[in-house]
């Protein structure tokens, strides 16, 4: 008996904390998308616009993940169910972000390198995108795809 309501009392507890998460992923993704528009407006108004937009699209790649986040808290919510390849997707974004993003960094708004670009970190950026992207596929649904390109 005891344990029934504890139970209870858990998942209502477990269901609340999933309405935070979903609520802080929808104000986090909103602030992106702030930060995005400001930054492209930045670049635009400063008449760097390939420099600021490369800078404001490692904001999108946030977003991505954010929007990864998102389908796998509404996936959790309707079929109780979380699978690993959620985790495998925001590890590919953020290291694809870091590939986009790491080379803008290094050149200053005159096009003169700022700092130093350092081929072996990209070199591993590179071969961690490559070893997680055959991660993903090994942990990817195979029916996924076949639903995805079949309509029901």
């Amino acid at each position: 008996m005891f344990e029934e309501k504890l139970i209870a009392v858990l998942k209502g507890f477990n269901q609340f904390l999933h309405v935070l998460l979903a609520i802080a992923l929808v104000v986090a993704s909103l602030m992106v998308i702030w930060d995005f528009s400001s930054k492209a407006l930045v670049a635009f108004s400063e008449g760097s616009v390939a420099r600021g937009f490369l800078q404001a699209l490692g904001s999108l790649f946030i977003l991505w993940t954010l929007s990864s986040l998102i389908s796998a808290e509404i996936n959790y919510v309707q079929t109780n169910r979380f699978y690993a390849r959620v985790f495998v997707e925001v590890a590919m974004i953020t290291v694809l972000r870091e590939l986009i993003v790491q080379p803008v960094q290094v050149m200053s708004d005159t096009g003169q390198p700022e700092g130093s670009f350092n081929p072996l970190h990209y070199g591993l950026l590179l071969a961690a995108l490559l070893i997680i992207g055959i991660v993903y596929k090994l942990v990817a649904d195979p029916h996924a795809e076949q639903d995805a390109v079949q309509p029901k």
